[in-house]
């Protein structure tokens, strides 16, 4: 009879290192403005507003310790939610109802920063004398870009056991056997996804797993189909484990391009997340990277195929 293989025990997560303290770690223009617009708003409710307050604290579960501001209705939790486990059930959240928006929630400062004043050129050349009223569609074109940009467009995710799903829309650009990978612990396939600036930019979770670690490097904005952009960007380097035996490992990296400056990443170590789960995002394009364990597994993708986030299958473990 022969010996039954045992599994590794789950692994301990590793606390968030000390420059990761957003899911915006790199900031930008936009990110200062909303956390600015956040402290006046917030300022308000506890001077305008103290039922609502007292209301919402109440309904508030977890723990807001580790937020660098107060946690007084969900809109807070908007930059921090990597940093505590204060969260409201969705029926008493009043601002549920932005989730199930087309667009991407890391994505509404920046749409209406740059959409307000778009539209008010378009409404505004509506108004100039004829033949002049066809420059609206100027403004009204670029209006469109923004929202095209940050459009996050629904996914049927696979449900198949040892399926592993794109991370990120694009085009596959590298699939690369690697002799050994330190967090994977052995032989490794390493694939790579181009995200043009037409792309959706969410990124998704290939599998079921529970958060180990989390890595941010900041760096250069080199074009991502530049191989030294890989090392020298900047990136989010994102360790997963399986929930279920054999707790396989497993490594997203989302790495920014020329024009992708702003990486978004919601995961905080301990927390299980589910095949297709949102984890954030990189602002307009750049490279996403999957990592796994060669041991056992069939790639399903080639070089040059695009592939869809949550929703492609790129690669099978048939055990």
């Amino acid at each position: 009879m022969s010996e039954a293989k045992t599994c590794p025990p789950p692994t301990e997560p590793v606390p968030l290192p000390d420059n990761i303290r957003s899911v915006q770690p790199g900031s930008g223009v936009c990110y200062r403005i909303e956390i600015a617009w956040g402290r006046f708003r917030r300022w308000y409710l506890r001077m305008f507003r103290r039922r609502y307050v007292e209301r919402m604290a109440r309904l508030r579960k977890g723990d807001p310790a580790g937020a660098p501001h107060e946690i007084l209705d969900p809109r807070d939790l908007k930059y921090c939610c990597n940093l505590c486990s204060a969260e409201w059930a969705a029926a008493d959240d009043p601002y549920a109802w932005r989730g199930k928006l087309p667009v991407a929630r890391w994505g509404l400062a920046e749409l209406q920063l740059m959409g307000y004043p778009l539209l008010a050129l378009a409404l505004a050349a509506v108004w100039l004398p004829s033949p002049w009223t066809w420059l609206s569609l100027a403004p009204a074109s670029l209006l469109l870009l923004p929202v095209y940009f940050f459009r996050d467009p629904p996914r049927r995710v696979p449900d198949g056991p040892g399926q592993l799903v794109a991370p990120a829309d694009g085009r596959v650009v590298e699939i690369t056997p690697l002799e050994h990978d330190e967090f994977i612990g052995g032989p490794a396939v390493r694939i790579g996804i181009f995200l043009a600036i037409f792309n959706v930019h969410l990124n998704r979770v290939p599998e079921r797993a529970r958060v180990i670690e989390l890595r941010y490097h900041p760096g250069e904005f080199l074009n991502a189909l530049n191989p030294e952009s890989a090392v020298r960007n900047e990136s989010m380097w994102i360790g997963l484990e399986e929930t279920a035996e054999p707790h396989r490992r497993m490594v997203v990296r989302q790495i920014s391009g020329l024009i992708a400056r702003r990486i978004v990443n919601t995961l905080r170590p301990g927390q299980v997340v589910e095949r297709g789960d949102r984890l954030g995002m990189i602002k307009l394009g750049s490279r996403t990277e999957l990592i796994v364990a060669a041991e056992g597994l069939d790639v399903r993708v080639s070089c040059g195929q695009s592939v869809q986030a949550g929703k492609t299958v790129m690669a099978v473990y048939p055990d």
